[in-house]
């Protein structure tokens, strides 16, 4: 028999300001045992220096992760130009030094190619697999490996400053998958003077605002209290992005025993994913058919 997991069913979304320093994974483990949640976990790693929105999931939402992969993600960050480093950021060693520094109208200029659909290569500090070792793995052990490049949707890349001649601070709004330290890398050698992230903050990941979330010192606070659930934002939240339907007494109860259930029309074409509620509250996520969703995910909330 399986070892019963500890902790409280407890549901909901947590916005945390991650501060700078610490693995998204630590972030995760730090509001699980805070909430003292049975099941946690977060959409979309952040680097360890990098800061701002990480939202985690606590019980039933994380099962909304899965749908938030083409949830669109903002970033603000500064590049230094001039120098290329190890890791593409502030925390690498050195590699390569340019007295070259752009005009503002070369850096508006070499944007575009940046925007849309491109390929971009991760860093060589990066989780990616390869051959079943984490890159970042390889490269602390010395080795250059060679990454294949990857699909990134690019909404949007804009300049917000230029503080000085060595450094552009931009924002940038993309799908999933995407690496800020290959933009900036990739910039630099585009405008002839290399360059790296100096610092780098997500301000929003679909639904979520950063001007909504929480810091560590505020959970820490709260850690272990009833006044902590005052925290949680609604399960449904990260199903933003997909169509509502509202579901009937019965279509909610046959939908949360994993069978296809009545929803009110909506506007929403056959075969289309789209998430049923019943007063307001998440029941399944699913495909909707001839009046009815059928569930994929099932909400037990």
């Amino acid at each position: 028999m399986g070892r019963r997991k500890k902790g409280r069913d407890v549901s909901g979304w947590v916005l945390v300001n991650k501060p700078a320093g610490i693995t998204s994974t630590s972030v995760v483990n730090k509001v699980r045992w805070a909430f003292d949640a049975k099941k946690a976990g977060h959409a979309g790693t952040l680097d360890p220096d990098a800061t701002g929105m990480l939202p985690v999931a606590l019980g039933e939402a994380t099962k909304t992760i899965a749908y938030m992969g083409d949830a669109l993600k903002a970033y603000r960050f500064r590049v230094r130009l001039g120098a290329a480093t190890t890791t593409d950021d502030a925390d690498g060693e050195v590699l390569e030094t340019s007295d070259a520094r752009p005009s503002d109208a070369e850096i508006e200029a070499a944007l575009p190619a940046f925007v849309g659909d491109i390929k971009q290569v991760p860093p060589q500090f990066s989780a990616v697999k390869v051959d079943g070792a984490r890159a970042y793995d390889i490269a602390r052990g010395g080795e250059t490996v060679e990454l294949a490049a990857r699909d990134l949707y690019v909404d949007e890349l804009r300049v917000l400053g230029r503080p000085d001649v060595d450094h552009v601070d931009l924002e940038m709004v993309c799908g999933s998958g995407g690496y800020v330290r290959s933009i900036a890398r990739d910039l630099g050698a585009a405008l002839g003077c290399l360059g790296h992230v100096q610092w780098l903050e997500r301000t929003w990941v679909g639904a979520f605002d950063l001007e909504d979330a929480v810091g560590f010192d505020r959970i820490e606070a709260l850690a272990r209290t009833e006044e902590i659930d005052a925290l949680l934002q609604p399960v449904g939240l990260a199903l933003d992005g997909l169509p509502e339907l509202r579901a009937t007494d019965l279509g909610a109860t046959r939908m949360r025993n994993g069978n296809p259930g009545q929803v009110m029309p909506g506007g929403v074409e056959y075969g289309d994913l789209a998430w049923a509620s019943l007063d307001g509250v998440p029941v399944a996520v699913g495909r909707y058919r001839g009046g009815e969703l059928h569930p994929e995910r099932v909400f037990l909330l």
